[in-house]
């Protein structure tokens, strides 16, 4: 179908005439590149991935949108300050979180009334849910949606995969051998679900040390890249471990927004967007005209 008239599909006068799978296709079509940021293990990084990835596109004059779908342990919201719940508006439509004018954020932890509660769902509920924060919140037009999914191959992958089939996939891993094994089950996951892979990110892949300014391989380094390029996918780059960054998602304030913000941490960041920009489209010429600005 068509997408909807004017700026938003809340505001098209025939919205109630269409199923909500053509409400959900309408959304999509809004959205100009979908990543999917996954990860074989847990502990690797891949919620900060995902949080950095949406940033630094931000920042680039992109209009993003992230997406949490980890269910069972949401970190999105804590990690980017972002506090209360999400309002409805009068078209009974989600509205995002707005981080910044260019970035939009979806929990399931801001819709909950005690952040402490367990969420105790199984596939089927946890698959309509994925679906709504689509079909039933406001994105409008977007030049990227970030999701950032559980660790694993279960229910919220393969969901998002089937929602998205035009999605590509970032996959997160750290440079130990128990990590990658993981990782290429990650990888085999997106084959069998015809899922595109942007490519992986080797992240905490060794520290500068802020004393001596040398570099540490703490869990070894390398260990992605060679396995990008065992698996035959893209590797995006490498990103160093840096105690700023976790201290800046316990406290709200993500390393990259600070003012006059420089590191190997956040030029990395950079690096890896770039690489991952060029395995998309490019933008249309409003966007491209923006980003030749800045």
């Amino acid at each position: 179908m068509a997408t909807c008239e004017g700026k938003s599909c809340s505001t098209c006068e025939t919205r109630k005439k269409h199923s909500k799978d053509e409400i959900l296709a309408c959304k999509l079509a809004r959205i100009q590149n979908k990543i999917i940021v996954m990860s074989g293990k847990g502990g690797v990084g891949k919620s900060s991935v995902a949080v950095y990835i949406a940033l630094a596109l931000s920042q680039k004059n992109y209009q993003v949108g992230l997406m949490d779908i980890d269910l069972h342990g949401p970190s999105i919201p804590k990690m980017l300050g972002l506090h209360g719940l999400l309002r409805v508006s009068q078209d009974q439509e989600i509205l995002p979180h707005e981080y910044s004018p260019n970035l939009k954020v979806v929990s399931i932890e801001s819709m909950l009334e005690d952040t402490d509660s367990a969420v105790i769902w199984r596939g089927p509920l946890k698959h309509g849910v994925i679906q709504q924060f689509i079909s039933d919140c406001t994105w409008n037009d977007l030049d990227f949606l970030v999701v950032d999914c559980p660790p694993g191959t279960g229910d919220e992958p393969l969901s998002i995969a089937r929602i998205i089939p035009d999605a590509k996939a970032v996959i997160v891993t750290t440079p130990q051998e128990v990590a990658l094994a993981d990782v290429r089950k990650s990888i085999n996951f997106c084959k069998k679900v015809q899922l595109d892979i942007a490519g992986l990110v080797e992240n905490m892949s060794g520290l500068y040390c802020p004393h001596c300014q040398q570099f540490i391989p703490i869990f070894s380094t390398g260990g992605g890249k060679k396995t990008a390029e065992m698996m035959g996918i893209a590797f995006l780059g490498s990103l160093p471990f840096d105690p700023a960054v976790v201290a800046g998602g316990d406290q709200g304030k993500p390393v990259i927004e600070a003012p006059k913000a420089s590191s190997p941490f956040i030029k990395a960041v950079v690096e890896v967007v770039d690489r991952l920009i060029e395995r998309f489209p490019p933008a249309d010429s409003v966007r491209a005209q923006n980003q030749a600005v800045h």
